[in-house]
């Protein structure tokens, strides 16, 4: 009965099946639960090829607050947006001068306030630089000083943040919310806990902004934190002193 029915659909032209999508093809599967692991991948072996194509081995991180404009209302958070700038530009015209391989990028959370600021420095000195952006319902649109084949769009925070730590050879935290503090005290809590071995000086900018906010004498006084661990990181107060911090401490570190 089967085999008549099969004669009798070829003789009434039964049309063919059309090719099934092959699974990287398919948008909903792709988009599914079951193809989380797939787009995970995706965000960590797509920023490598692109990263490596570039030649971009080492990071400096900025972090800091989207909020801060460089005509802020507040005078202060508007300092920070232009000091910014200016350490990136002072960074990019140094590794500037090294050879290629030894070079350090900028690398930015790729949205607008200190990450803009940051950008633009660099873009300003003539270097590339890293935007590693994350979808959010606010804030985050990518900065136009970002180099276009270095700007990056991530769905999931745990592997943009791997990237930053990927990336750096150094950190520049300026006054933040919430997202700064958050990327702050991950990197600390894993150098803390040698999750990260590798040199990685940490300058907190504005340390009067640092102190108001965290009282790190308190947290040692109450045994939180030993008294080793605020030497993870070093407050400083200006371009200058952080570029020629950073300047020594990288030179040391890589033997420049």
């Amino acid at each position: 009965m089967k085999n008549n029915k099969r004669n009798y659909d070829r003789q009434n032209g039964r049309k063919s099946l059309k090719k099934a999508l092959k699974g990287y093809d398919n948008w909903d599967f792709i988009h599914s639960k079951d193809g989380r692991v797939i787009r995970l991948l995706a965000e960590y072996l797509y920023p490598k090829q692109v990263l490596d194509k570039n030649n971009i081995k080492k990071g400096i991180i900025f972090f800091g607050s989207a909020r801060v404009k460089p005509n802020h209302k507040n005078g202060e958070n508007s300092s920070y947006f232009n000091d910014a700038k200016k350490l990136s530009g002072l960074l990019s015209e140094w590794s500037d001068t090294l050879p290629k391989e030894k070079r350090f990028h900028i690398v930015t959370g790729g949205g607008p306030g200190i990450m803009e600021a940051a950008n633009q420095g660099s873009y300003a000195a003539g270097g590339k630089s890293v935007g590693l952006n994350i979808s959010l319902p606010f804030e985050q649109m990518p900065n136009q000083f970002i180099s276009e084949e270095l700007n990056f769009e991530f769905h999931y925070f745990f592997m943009r943040k791997f990237w930053f730590v990927y990336l750096a050879n150094a950190m520049v935290v300026f006054p933040g919310g919430f997202g700064t503090l958050d990327e702050l005290m991950e990197i600390l809590t894993l150098r803390q806990t040698r999750k990260v071995t590798k040199p990685l000086p940490i300058l907190l900018y504005a340390e009067n902004y640092w102190k108001k906010l965290i009282n790190f004498d308190y947290l040692i006084e109450m045994e939180m934190i030993n008294k080793e661990d605020v030497n993870l990181f070093t407050f400083v107060n200006t371009p200058e002193q952080a570029f020629d911090k950073l300047k020594t401490e990288l030179t040391r570190i890589h033997k420049l």
